[in-house]
């Protein structure tokens, strides 16, 4: 009978081994280094994030903080390595008004490269949000204006808009004198294309078309038909194609420039 009680008791030991230990022993800990999020985490520790968030008492969509100790449940899969030295070019705050696209334009990479780096499934993100940069030598590029050839004649005052870069500059002959991020006119209402020149300048107007009726639109220049340069408060992704044609600037931004260019100011588009 002691045998047997014995016997049993060894059965239910080596369960618990077999059964408990393992998970236990593939439990770690990781401390929330800068620039980290959970799905980054996940995925360089090749865990869902799911259950990385579940084994911490956090949702998939909570923040975590750099110091933050974090236990990684039983891999799945081996994880991914965290990117070697040299790789990044350091940590980038989001600021309000930013977005994927713009801040891989200052820092000379793309939006999917960023994505790639913290582990985003999207292209949504926070202000105050700690992000990677990929790539580069750790030093950040200016954004280098890059003016359609052959404008420019000595001391005229006249706009570039870089629709490929999403970008409008200010160019009093050949030198840049004001540059910003703006939006353009979405593929399925693309801003028009060539020379141009402001023929007309509204402090305040509205604008209509089709889906939009919109009050008080401010500091507005208008270079060819209904198409304008103007101020924007119904939306902040600026970087992004998000207008009927028009260009789409923040509104301080828009003010600078109507108070810059008069009426007859040359305006080029191109990609």
């Amino acid at each position: 009978m002691k045998w047997r009680t014995g016997l049993l008791a060894a059965i239910v030991i080596l369960n618990l081994i077999l059964f408990v230990s393992p998970a236990a022993a593939q439990s770690t800990a990781y401390i929330v280094q800068p620039g980290d999020t959970l799905y980054g985490i996940a995925r360089r520790q090749g865990v869902a994030v799911s259950a990385l968030a579940a084994a911490n008492g956090l949702t998939t969509q909570s923040w975590v903080y750099v110091g933050q100790r974090l236990t990684i449940p039983g891999a799945g899969t081996a994880p991914v390595p965290a990117p070697t030295p040299g790789t990044t070019t350091g940590i980038h705050v989001v600021q309000p008004g930013e977005n994927l696209f713009r801040i891989g334009l200052r820092y000379g990479t793309t939006a999917a490269a960023i994505r790639a780096a913290n582990g985003l499934r999207s292209d949504l993100i926070y202000v105050g949000q700690r992000l990677v940069i990929p790539g580069g030598s750790g030093v950040t590029p200016p954004v280098t204006p890059t003016p359609a050839p052959g404008h420019g004649a000595a001391g005229e005052k006249w706009i570039d808009v870089n629709l490929s870069r999403q970008t409008l500059t200010a160019y009093e002959g050949t030198t840049a004198v004001f540059t910003a991020v703006v939006s353009t006119g979405t593929r399925w209402y693309p801003t028009v294309v060539g020379t141009f020149s402001v023929y007309v300048k509204y402090a305040s107007t509205t604008m209509s078309g089709p889906g939009y009726y919109l009050t008080n639109v401010p500091y507005t220049m208008y270079f060819y038909r209904g198409y304008g340069i103007h101020g924007t408060y119904w939306h902040n992704n600026f970087g992004t194609p998000m207008s009927h044609g028009c260009v789409n600037m923040r509104t301080p931004d828009a003010q600078w420039l109507y108070n810059w260019a008069p009426v007859g100011t040359k305006v080029v588009t191109h990609y």
